[in-house]
């Protein structure tokens, strides 16, 4: 089971309820966190439970980011919208830069997402399980 995060920006949220929508099947195994917002919308169209955090303008981009940083997220799908500026851009910058340095596969745009969701399915992320069974502090599977 995998932790995978929906963020989308305001004119970005129908694409994303559609894309979740259409992909449900392959969400339902994993463990789904979102910014506030977002989260509600893809429960509201689905029969996905999120775990939601803020809205990404109060803090929610950074909630997600803290899981990035200690590398406890394995994939995350942030439909941003490029022509429209953000007033919380040097928070999206951060986790951006969070996953470059983690290596946490990271969609911007519905293409990405795709590709990255169609090997989700395939299993092609096997090896984020290895990255957490060999975490410093974890043995066998286990906080020690």
């Amino acid at each position: 089971m995998l932790k995978i995060s929906f963020i989308a920006h305001d004119r970005k949220k129908d694409e994303m309820i559609n894309f979740v929508t259409a992909y449900e099947h392959v969400f339902k195994d994993h463990q789904l966190y979102s910014t506030g917002t977002t989260g509600q919308r893809i429960m509201e169209a689905t029969k996905l439970k999120i775990h939601r955090y803020m809205s990404g303008p109060l803090g929610g981009d950074q909630q997600i980011g803290a899981m990035v940083a200690q590398n406890d997220m394995d994939l995350i799908i942030f439909l941003r919208d490029p022509l429209m500026a953000q007033p919380h851009e040097p928070d999206i910058t951060a986790l951006l830069r969070l996953c470059d340095v983690q290596g946490i596969p990271l969609a911007t745009n519905i293409a990405t997402a795709e590709i990255l969701v169609k090997a989700l399915d395939r299993g092609d992320f096997a090896w984020r399980e290895l990255v957490h069974k060999y975490k410093p502090g974890i043995q066998d599977g286990e906080i020690k």
